[in-house]
């Protein structure tokens, strides 16, 4: 892109098989100033889905899309491991790229991706769907901003369904997101990804992190299906709690945010609401939350507002705030494998 908003950003989609995609495909087709040009993936079933939905040519293999198509940017949504190839491949024809979280399946693939970008004057966005959540949105300026409650000390969120299909999802995202070579992991991967990047955002990068993880009911699978991590401040910690197993919402997206004079409860998803809780209003109270800016509503707004303004992206969806999320999970995974787990004394 030129830079203007005149221009037409044209954009094409490199993987159909993470269902975040037809979200993100959606917004896109929703504007002015962007349009999707082609789709790639090798999966015929899921082709076929976006040229009928989208009404755009795909392509078997993404190289035979960069190589044919002109464009000014790509959209990412494949498996955690394939997503840092794409980018780089991506950023060496000078295309701007957006990735689904939680960015890479490792730090070093999370380091190439960036290397890449940088190299070659390319930007990149990731993108964590609770990012343009208006009351998360309000709660972290009132933390980090307007000091509503004091000094943080504990940052807690904990993402849980039924299981990747019996939620709705397809059986192709769940074929990677239940592999460890593809996905990096489980369900530690896949959601306390959201604990520990609002842990980062909220309090910066750890001094220790460890996890405990289980397949405590998934049978048909070899990843755990259940998960908490732990990190450590100075003086603060955060919690992020995974499952692939628990029915019903009663506790689930709901992240909560303790300072030394209050508390701050964003209430689930988008439309969750938001309370405060302090000396004066034990039982909380509900604060006011306004409606989002156009460039913080959703995914593409963002990622087109940034490659067009030139400014920086949302902390949140930063490459270098994701990488060190990527660094927490790896620590969390390594801790799970150690030996040198503690013994509880009988």
């Amino acid at each position: 892109m030129s830079g203007t908003t005149d221009d037409k950003a044209r954009i094409a989609v490199l993987g159909l098989d993470h269902d975040h995609v037809w979200t993100v495909a959606g917004e896109v087709r929703a504007r002015d100033d962007a349009e999707l040009v082609a789709a790639a993936d090798g999966d015929a079933a899921l082709r076929a889905r976006a040229a009928a939905e989208l009404g755009i040519p795909t392509y078997n293999d993404p190289s035979t899309l960069l190589e044919r198509e002109e464009l000014d940017a790509v959209f990412i949504y494949t498996n955690n491991r394939r997503s840092a190839e794409l980018t780089v491949d991506a950023a060496s024809k000078g295309l701007h790229a957006l990735v689904e979280k939680p960015m890479a399946a490792d730090r070093p693939d999370a380091e190439r991706m960036i290397e890449a970008a940088e190299q070659n004057s390319t930007r990149l966005m990731i993108n964590w769907p609770i990012a343009w959540w208006p009351n998360l949105q309000r709660a972290i300026q009132l933390a980090l901003e307007e000091d509503a409650i004091g000094r943080l000390w504990q940052v807690r969120y904990r993402a849980a369904h039924e299981g990747i299909v019996a939620m709705g999802h397809s059986h192709q995202f769940a074929a990677w997101v239940e592999d460890r070579e593809r996905a990096g992991g489980g369900a530690l991967i896949d959601y306390c990804c959201y604990g520990a990047v609002l842990a980062r955002r909220l309090l910066g990068q750890p001094d220790a992190v460890c996890a405990l993880s289980g397949n405590f009911f998934r049978d048909d699978i070899d990843v755990e299906d259940n998960a908490v991590l732990l990190m450590r401040y100075p003086r603060a910690m955060a919690i992020a709690e995974a499952s692939w197993t628990q029915h019903g919402k009663v506790d689930a997206y709901s992240p909560i945010i303790h300072g030394e004079r209050g508390s701050l409860l964003v209430g689930p998803r988008a439309n969750g609401g938001l309370k405060l809780a302090n000396l004066e209003n034990s039982s909380a109270i509900d604060v006011p939350v306004p409606v989002a800016p156009a460039h913080l509503s959703n995914a593409c707004a963002h990622f087109l507002w940034g490659i067009q303004s030139g400014e920086p992206f949302t902390p949140l969806c930063e490459p270098t705030v994701c990488r060190d999320t990527t660094s927490i999970l790896d620590a969390g995974l390594a801790s799970t494998n150690s030996s040198s787990a503690l013994v509880v004394t009988q």
